[in-house]
Formats: C-alpha cells, sequence, structure tokens
C-alpha cells in the first residue's frame, strides 16, 4: 500500500477541500468523510448536493458509483465468510479499491487451513488500515486547510491522475478494458444531461453491456462442451 498512498493521500486532499468549497460545514464534511469512506461516490454526490439535487437523485448516483463493491464483496465472500458478522461489516467498511486489488492478486485462493486463514486476514487488514489512515488523514487535513491551499496548485488535476491510476489498476482483464471504454464513451455522449446523469447512463451502459458479454460467452463455452 505504501506505493499507491501519495495517489491516494493527493485524492483524499482534493476530496477534503471539494466537499468544504461545495457548501458543506466542515463539522459535516468530517462526518461524510469518516462515515462514508467512497471517495468516488463523494464526489459524484457533492456537484448534485450542491446545486440541491433530489434525494434519490443523489442515492441512485452514489449506488451506481458504488456498485462495484458489491462485486467486490461477493469474489471475497470465500475469504471472510469465517469471520464474525462483525468483523466482516469492519473489513467491508475498510476495504477500498486498492486493499481489494492488492490482496486479490497476492491470494488467489480463499484459505483452507487456519495458518492460511490467519495470514490473508493479517495481509487484509493491515492494507485496509493503512489505505483508511491515508484517505482519512489527507481529507481531514483538506477539510482542516480549505481556505488556505491556493486553488492554483491544481488538486483537482492530482485527484483526477490518482483516479485515473486507481481506474487502470482495476483494469486487468478484457471485460473490464471494455467496460472502461464504454462507460468512458457513455459518459461524454450523455454529458450535457442534467444532474450529472451522464454518471449513471455511463455506469447502466457498462453494466448492461458486460452482463451480455458474459452471458454470451458462457452459452458458447455451453455448445462447445
Amino acid at each position: 500500500m505504501a506505493s499507491v498512498s501519495p495517489g491516494l493521500a493527493a485524492w483524499g486532499l482534493m476530496t477534503g477541500v471539494a466537499m468544504v468549497k461545495s457548501g458543506m460545514s466542515p463539522f459535516e464534511a468530517v462526518a461524510m468523510s469518516l462515515l462514508v469512506f467512497a471517495g468516488s461516490s463523494q464526489l459524484a454526490a457533492m456537484p448534485l448536493i450542491a446545486v440541491g439535487a433530489p434525494v434519490w437523485v443523489i442515492l441512485s448516483t452514489s449506488f451506481c458509483v458504488n456498485l462495484r463493491f458489491v462485486v467486490f464483496s461477493a469474489h471475497l465472500r470465500p475469504y471472510l465468510m469465517h469471520l464474525p458478522l462483525r468483523w466482516r461489516l469492519l473489513h467491508g467498511y475498510l476495504t477500498a479499491d486498492m486493499s481489494y486489488v492488492l490482496f486479490t492478486r497476492h491470494y488467489h485462493h480463499p484459505p483452507v487451513t487456519e495458518l492460511e486463514r490467519r495470514e490473508q486476514m493479517a495481509y487484509l487488514s493491515g492494507g485496509s488500515l493503512f489505505n483508511w489512515i491515508s484517505w482519512q488523514s489527507a481529507s481531514l487535513l483538506g477539510i482542516a486547510l480549505t481556505n488556505v491551499i491556493p486553488t492554483h496548485w491544481g488538486l483537482g488535476f492530482a485527484g483526477i491522475l490518482a483516479l485515473l491510476g486507481v481506474g487502470c489498476s482495476l483494469a486487468s482483464s478484457h471485460l473490464r478494458r471494455v467496460s472502461a471504454g464504454v462507460a468512458g464513451m457513455a459518459a461524454v455522449v450523455a454529458y450535457a444531461l442534467p444532474l450529472k446523469l451522464n454518471i449513471v447512463v455511463a455506469i447502466a451502459s457498462a453494466v448492461a453491456l458486460c452482463l451480455i458479454i458474459e452471458e454470451t460467452g458462457h452459452k458458447q463455452a455451453g455448445r462447445a462442451t
């Protein structure tokens, strides 16, 4: 996690500044950073909150942006099912994009022995906690220094670069690269829609197309056997 922490810190710092700049009080911004802990959905929700968008639009957009965590959870289920519910909930809160990616790259199969369980939980817990500290410390620093940090530092651009790095690291298969390309094109085509609804259109388009491709692939594999 140490290798990606500078990008996470830049992203967190930019998000902290953006929350206060969008009209939130410092208390609201701190509460959102600690309770939500989902940078991409925070960034998607903030402009909607700032323009007074309906609650259902804000919730729908945040839900769509965070849909990937449903996939993450389904993948991690066999790794974590031996834990009590409270520990699974805690891992659900702490596990983020990079901690998930690094963990699944390091461990390709769920644990079998008690020793493997301890080793995998130590790796996931350490990575997730390091990720949480990197994000929250930078985000809280951004909230505290909103009126001190010059806007010409280009924090927005740094945040975009951090998001781009995270996105590229997740594009590890042909289907994921297709979904990223489709989502990007749909977001540009639907850019004129109000209330940032182009984000919802982009996610829905990518999910729908990838489900069709995956289902078609399963049917072709079934015919081949």
